[in-house]
């Protein structure tokens, strides 16, 4: 009959020289820092050069699609009088008033487009001015953009003074501080707040959704909503053709000075800490892409402005990025601050 097996107690005649306590530290796997591949996607799809040869085409297809809807629906009129007059007459005021429109609709992008060269041309005349410390040429600029803004309610108060003060210059660099002072401080808060939602919308979608078109789309959406709303902040109106142009001027200009790199020591600031080790990749790749949401923001402001920035401060990506993300970190940030304290 066998015995049932127990536990069967082993003991040692020297103690053990490892043990669980005395085992080496699992070596961390150092993750790649974020990328913001979202924002980089967005960028290398806005300012691709478009080719000659895929304009003309795209235009000759354009031209090719518009005759032959045209002519299908001569035909289809016209058959339509030959056979049901009253449905004839129908077809050609419906055919009418979708002409009508179309007009109305390629007249307000024209609109649009010509208001976005008015705010360029305002801020070239604004450089030479400076660069050639012609008091006469910051006066019609000044005069130009008062004519601008006239109407707005947020400016009413900031053209009040600067017609009273204006008369007292003399100088023209002064000239335009003061009207940079008076005029654009509103706007640009305005302007702030659009970079900041647009940065904390995009770096909520990119931590969140898991999907890789998905944050790209939402990314380019929000860009292009953001540089529509502070184009018509500073007075641009920018229309569906007319932000995607200043979608491409803003990006071709961020690519060529290398700026939606994540390389420089802003990103690392932003997305290299200690806060972000301890959270995921995705909130980290979330944070750069907001991060350089807010410098297309910044850059979308230094194209729209009809002044350049001389008396009042450029806006500044980290303090964008820091107050869009403070509802998101805020409780990191609390307790950082606090440790902080501490240890001051």
């Amino acid at each position: 009959m066998m015995k049932p097996k127990g536990p069967v107690l082993i003991e040692l005649d020297t103690p053990a020289t490892h043990g669980p306590d005395r085992a080496p530290p699992v070596p961390e796997v150092m993750a790649p820092p974020p990328e913001g591949r979202a924002m980089q996607a967005v960028a290398l799809l806005a300012a691709r050069p478009r080719s000659r040869l895929g304009r003309f085409f795209w235009m000759s297809a354009s031209a090719l699609f518009t005759f032959i809807l045209g002519v299908a629906a001569w035909a289809f009129i016209d058959r339509l009088f030959a056979e049901y007059p009253l449905l004839g007459w129908v077809a050609a005021v419906l055919v009418g008033l979708f002409v009508l429109a179309s007009l109305m609709v390629a007249l307000r992008e024209w609109s649009a487009y010509a208001r976005l060269m008015r705010l360029d041309g305002v801020h070239k005349a604004a450089l030479a001015a400076i660069a050639s410390h012609d008091l006469k040429a910051a006066r019609k600029v000044v005069g130009q953009i008062e004519v601008l803004y006239a109407g707005r309610p947020d400016t009413e108060w900031g053209r009040a003074r600067l017609k009273e003060r204006a008369g007292d210059v003399f100088d023209a660099d002064a000239l335009l501080a003061l009207a940079e002072a008076e005029l654009m401080a509103p706007l640009d808060s305005a302007a702030r707040l659009q970079i900041e939602a647009a940065a904390r919308q995009v770096a909520t979608v990119t931590a969140i959704v898991p999907l890789a078109l998905a944050d790209v789309a939402a990314a380019l959406m929000a860009n292009l909503r953001m540089i529509r709303r502070i184009a018509e902040i500073y007075g641009g109106r920018a229309g569906a053709l007319g932000s995607w142009r200043l979608l491409r001027t803003v990006l071709t200009h961020l690519v060529a000075t290398g700026a939606v790199a994540v390389g420089d020591d802003l990103i690392h600031s932003i997305a290299g800490g200690g806060l972000l080790s301890k959270l995921s990749r995705r909130f980290g790749e979330g944070v750069v892409n907001g991060a350089l949401t807010a410098r297309v923001g910044v850059a979308a402001v230094e194209v729209c402005r009809p002044l350049p920035f001389a008396a009042l401060p450029k806006p500044k990506v980290t303090n964008l990025v820091s107050r869009a993300l403070a509802g998101l970190f805020g409780t990191a940030r609390g307790e950082k601050g606090a440790s902080e304290a501490s240890d001051s």
